[in-house]
């Protein structure tokens, strides 16, 4: 038997912090339309849309509000009622298209039964596009043009590079291939010169897929769907997805517990993604502002130094 050996243990995984980088951020936004304000001559403008009265809705609406405040963007949203018609919302829409102190519009899903989401956000002018998902900036994107960005894939980005994760010729895998976050993650990786695969409920051999993966991002929508057995020793694991347990309390699509001590870097649920997701809402806004007022913004400049502490 081996005497004196001392055991190899692992160093705790990094947690992405998304509150602290969100901090971090804001201060950056409230700095710079501070700067900006006069030259401007006016202060940047979101517009929240919400349709009817969806509890979770109504604590997301809370908080970009709150959001907007600390950073000085004013908040020239609405909210309609579960039965308002098409029509009307559609009229909203394009009353906020034409408001010149509107930079950024962002319609809160999910609507209401007998709503349609397509053809409502399809009428948002796709230069007050503050989520990010109009068919034209989602093909900017494919084409590496400039737009504003889907905010929950753009908030991994920020918090990736942080962290300082070198994203060029490493594998990633992303899990889910929404509209909303799959499909334009699984782009921003590409676009970094990760080598990427999108994996998705017909996906077979999950396990032996995401065990390939340096960098492994989860939003499938799954309670704890990824335990250990899917993470390769080292690897970062960006978790998306926030659920309500039956027990209370939230937990992501991945089993934390299990994968914190495998992988390199963690985001933790609450307080990983979900917060830069909101502050890349306000980066969004607060460009097309300084676009619209004459005083372009330099994105990579916004970004440059931020790290966690």
């Amino acid at each position: 038997m081996l005497k004196n050996v001392v055991p190899l243990t692992r160093p705790m995984a990094t947690r992405l912090d998304g509150r602290q980088l969100a901090a971090q951020l804001e201060q950056r936004l409230q700095a710079l339309v501070a700067e900006r304000l006069a030259q401007a001559g006016r202060p940047p403008g979101l517009a929240v849309l919400r349709v009817g009265d969806d509890p979770a809705s109504g604590v997301y609406v809370a908080n970009k509000e709150k959001a907007c405040s600390r950073v000085g963007i004013t908040n020239l949203g609405a909210h309609l009622s579960a039965t308002t018609p098409a029509r009307e919302v559609l009229a909203t829409i394009e009353r906020l298209n034409a408001d010149p102190a509107v930079d950024g519009i962002l319609l809160q899903l999910p609507l209401p039964g007998g709503l349609d989401e397509a053809p409502l956000l399809a009428a948002i002018d796709p230069q007050k596009d503050a989520d990010g998902l109009h068919t034209l900036n989602l093909g900017r994107l494919l084409k590496g043009e400039p737009g504003p960005r889907s905010c929950t894939p753009a908030g991994v980005m920020a918090l990736l590079a942080a962290a300082g994760v070198e994203l060029a010729g490493k594998r990633a895998v992303v899990i889910g291939r929404s509209i909303l976050v799959g499909q334009p993650m699984a782009l921003m990786l590409q676009a970094a010169n990760a080598t990427v695969t999108v994996a998705h409920s017909r996906t077979q051999n999950l396990a032996e897929l995401t065990r390939a993966a340096d960098v492994l991002v989860v939003a499938a929508g799954k309670p704890q769907m990824i335990g250990a057995e899917h993470v390769k020793p080292g690897a970062v694991v960006v978790d998306v997805g926030i659920h309500r347990k039956p027990e209370g309390g939230l937990c992501g699509d991945v089993i934390f517990e299990q994968v914190e001590p495998i992988a390199s870097a963690i985001t933790p649920v609450p307080g990983g993604v979900g917060p830069m997701t909101v502050t890349m809402l306000l980066v969004n806004t607060v460009m097309a502002w300084s676009q619209r007022t004459g005083a372009e913004l330099d994105f990579d400049a916004l970004f440059a130094g931020l790290a966690f502490g």
